[in-house]
């Protein structure tokens, strides 16, 4: 089976921002309101499933008949999130790559929820981001460093998803790191700056999430 990437629409915030992700040969997949999303937009999603709670009869009616799969649940029953029922399907298809879209927004349970899957993927060895109109989020461990490239974002942040994360080292940043060491409940790690095009990090041991952001202000209009 040939790997692709695989965009995954859920029902947080969604705007131009997310079309614009959209590459020839991406598979698209639509998570509940995510895969409303896409038809609205004029976009066939390959895969619409979710137990659709957010959308009308009528609208789900639209999805079905736009969608070339579509697989609907019990929302009482299901055990997963519509956007991790989603993130299965896209391991289970031999993902590439996976984006997560719509995947943040007022709903923290969820949003927290969704960054932990970035933690599956890693141990997948399957790439993976989640990015919004604001931001982009990665997951990084000490197999290999990872290159931050100059982009619309204005900052990057670090923060340990695993409790301590030793050997950090920063290349190409305003404030940099050497064999630093971060835990849970610091704020060093935040808010650094470029100095040029490209930035690169490296950990000894432990799981970093890399955060891209900038103001609301900054972001370009929908």
């Amino acid at each position: 089976m040939e790997r692709k990437r695989v965009l995954i629409f859920s029902g947080g915030r969604l705007g131009g921002w997310a079309l614009r992700e959209i590459r020839t040969g991406d598979v698209l997949v639509g998570a509940d309101r995510g895969a409303l999303f896409l038809v609205r937009h004029g976009y066939r999603p390959d895969m619409a499933l979710g137990d659709f709670d957010s959308v009308s009869p009528v609208e789900l009616e639209e999805i079905r008949r736009a969608s070339r799969e579509f697989v609907a649940c019990d929302p009482v029953w299901k055990d997963l999130t519509d956007t991790e029922m989603a993130f299965t399907w896209a391991l289970e298809h031999n993902a590439e790559e996976i984006v997560l879209l719509g995947v943040l927004g007022t709903r923290w349970d969820h949003s927290l929820a969704n960054v932990h899957l970035l933690r599956k993927a890693l141990a997948a060895g399957i790439r993976c981001r989640i990015a919004d109109a604001c931001n982009e989020l990665m997951l990084m461990d000490g197999s290999s460093p990872l290159t931050v490239s100059r982009s619309r974002f204005t900052h990057v942040s670090l923060l340990p998803l695993s409790i301590e994360v030793t050997g950090i080292t920063l290349e190409g940043f305003q404030y940099p790191l050497n064999e630093a060491t971060l835990t849970i409940g610091q704020s060093l790690g935040i808010s650094n700056v470029l100095l040029g095009e490209a930035g690169h990090i490296r950990i000894r041991d432990g799981l970093l999430l890399v955060i891209q952001s900038r103001d609301e202000e900054e972001a370009e209009p929908e």
